[in-house]
């Protein structure tokens, strides 16, 4: 599981997962904003991660609580009905699958075909 770019994405996943300043998950829950370029950072972290651990027999409790926040947290949140929606519906429900796929993917160790987002 030695990987480069390591250090990277779990430096940036616990970010994410802390909801620190200028991450996806606080400015969703704090300031009710769909931050794309965030969203991008964090499922592009999750998709490394998941193949990373694509073979593990164990996971750290961290990245497994995050994975499951994030596949349920997101969604609830920002599919309430005072969530101001910047994007057309496909989108956010693009959203949301790729990141049940990223935490199924995560969890079961394979990937599932995902789409792209519908562009902006």
């Amino acid at each position: 599981m030695t990987n480069v770019n390591q250090p990277d994405y779990e430096a940036m996943l616990r970010s994410e997962f802390s909801a620190e300043p200028g991450s996806f998950l606080l400015r969703l829950r704090s300031e009710l904003t769909w931050d794309t370029v965030a969203f991008s950072r964090l499922v592009s972290c999750m998709e490394v991660c998941a193949a990373a651990y694509g073979g593990a027999s164990s996971l750290p409790r961290w990245l497994a609580e995050g994975f499951w926040y994030c596949s349920h947290f997101i969604q609830e949140w920002s599919s309430h009905a005072s969530f101001p929606r910047e994007h057309a519906p496909d989108y956010y429900t693009a959203a949301h699958e790729r990141l049940r796929n990223l935490a199924y993917w995560f969890f079961v160790g394979e990937s599932p075909s995902t789409s792209p987002l519908p562009p902006l």
